[in-house]
């Protein structure tokens, strides 16, 4: 996760961190900037010029937990992509039993 957002350019960082800071100090959000994608899953919606990244994060207390990052290129979340927020979600969630 970290590794993608470094990898991106400055502007589109700098986007992306503003969106993040959006959903962090206004959650709870709906539509046009978060959507729910399973249950304890959301995703965030960052438009860059490249195209659209979504961080798919879930939510701890008062705690948002970015679990993984992409940049978007077709209309359907690509199951790869889904698969692994939801291991890390799962992960997660058995790490704080």
């Amino acid at each position: 996760m970290r590794d993608f957002l470094r990898a991106l350019p400055a502007e589109d960082r700098k986007r992306v961190g503003v969106d993040i800071k959006t959903v962090q100090f206004g959650w709870p959000l709906g539509m046009p900037l978060v959507r729910k994608i399973a249950p304890g899953l959301w995703e965030v919606r960052s438009d860059i010029a490249g195209g659209i990244v979504r961080m798919l994060f879930t939510t701890q207390g008062a705690r948002m937990v970015l679990l993984h990052a992409f940049v978007k290129k077709s209309r359907k979340t690509p199951t790869s992509d889904l698969k692994i927020a939801l291991g890390r979600l799962h992960q997660l969630q058995r790490g704080s039993r």
